[in-house]
């Protein structure tokens, strides 16, 4: 893996007068860099062509990036360009599919905001089950093969893919119906198949919490919380429970939007003590530990309990649900306040500080 010392090296020739903050043009990028803009940052934004619209458009680019295909944002030419404008990058879901795991921690020399070591704890489930569980969090109980099935389950598969080709069971028989389905379709590959996560299936009202440790103020903030809509799922909920029987519709869960939700004020203390956990032990097991933005997935049963069935090593979609701030990050300083903005916050305090050394990898 690229060291830390390779990193600050890199950054040590560059202009601090002059950063750029840099991201490729999905997920959570409109926020990181309007964020940016809001604290005085130049920003860059990596893109195809057919795809700059949006950030033409709502004018949070200062500088773009085009690249033919999103794959090509690890080649080395991109990562010359970045380093020229003294960019550092912050990574999200798709930065991370595109230029892929492997090259992130080993090929991609840019400066990079966060701890980049920790991206595969949350891409491989063993390795994400291990830091939920040592963190003392209540998590999903775990099936070791679709022989053990013996009640309702959730199959999920690795890496950032947004809750496609996810499905619920009750049987081994009808797992397996609905791989063959799904591979069929080309949702599916052998290797998806030998990597499913088979986990109990937890009743409960979803609730995706989004926190941030800053490491310059050793101090977790909770920032915002939100829920997904998940394409066919709630659109099958709306047909009456006889029609979907007739219809026979086998629900997905890829997510298409997002809306900020607020949870039972007494159950905060809960929300706080999970972050708190997380963030101590990520730095014991994979040091500097949680850098900024992370997310936790959960289900409130209803003796409520909060259970964590994913987490997010970075910045997560649901920020988009407050661009403009969340009942929750307003509560620091009155003012309104998104994820990208309090990430461009820190950056700039540690500039302020000379203390990058605690925020780049």
């Amino acid at each position: 893996m690229i060291s830390k010392e390779e990193i600050l090296s890199i950054f040590e020739e560059y202009n601090r007068d002059e950063i750029t903050i840099a991201t490729v043009g999905s997920h959570t990028s409109l926020h990181i860099l309007k964020g940016a803009k809001l604290e005085g940052f130049s920003t860059a934004v990596i893109t195809t062509k057919d795809r700059d619209v949006p950030y033409k458009r709502f004018n949070v680019a200062d500088k773009f990036i085009y690249v033919d295909k999103f794959s090509d944002i690890s080649n080395e030419e991109i990562q010359e360009k970045l380093r020229k404008m003294n960019a550092i990058i912050v990574p999200h879901g798709s930065f991370i599919a595109y230029c892929g795991l492997d090259k992130v921690e080993n090929d991609f020399k840019v400066p990079m905001f966060g701890n980049r070591k920790i991206l595969r704890w949350e891409a491989e489930r063993d390795l994400e089950g291990k830091l939920l569980k040592e963190s003392g969090l209540r998590i999903p109980k775990k099936y070791n093969s679709p022989d053990e099935i013996d009640g309702p389950v959730m199959v999920k598969f690795p890496g950032a893919r947004g809750g496609r080709g996810y499905f619920p069971c009750s049987t081994t028989e009808e797992f397996w119906r609905k791989i063959e389905d799904f591979k069929a379709k080309g949702i599916l590959t052998d290797e998806d198949v030998e990597n499913a996560h088979i986990e109990e299936y937890v009743v409960g009202t979803n609730y995706c919490i989004h926190y941030f440790y800053s490491p310059l103020k050793d101090q977790v903030e909770l920032m915002g919380i939100d829920r997904r809509y998940e394409s066919n799922i709630d659109g099958i909920v709306r047909i009456p429970a006889k029609d979907q029987m007739e219809l026979g519709i086998d629900p997905s869960y890829v997510i298409s939007g997002n809306f900020p939700v607020v949870i039972r004020e007494s159950l905060l203390p809960q929300v706080f003590e999970m972050g708190d956990k997380l963030a101590a032990k990520a730095e014991e097991i994979v040091p500097p530990g949680m850098l900024g933005p992370f997310c936790l997935q959960s289900l409130c049963n209803e003796n409520l309990e909060l259970v964590v069935f994913e987490m997010s090593a970075r910045i997560d979609g649901g920020t988009n649900t407050f661009m403009n701030g969340s009942a929750y990050s307003f509560l620091y300083n009155g003012e309104p306040l998104s994820m990208g903005q309090r990430i461009a916050k820190e950056i700039k305090l540690a500039l302020e500080l000379d203390m990058v050394d605690k925020i780049l990898s």
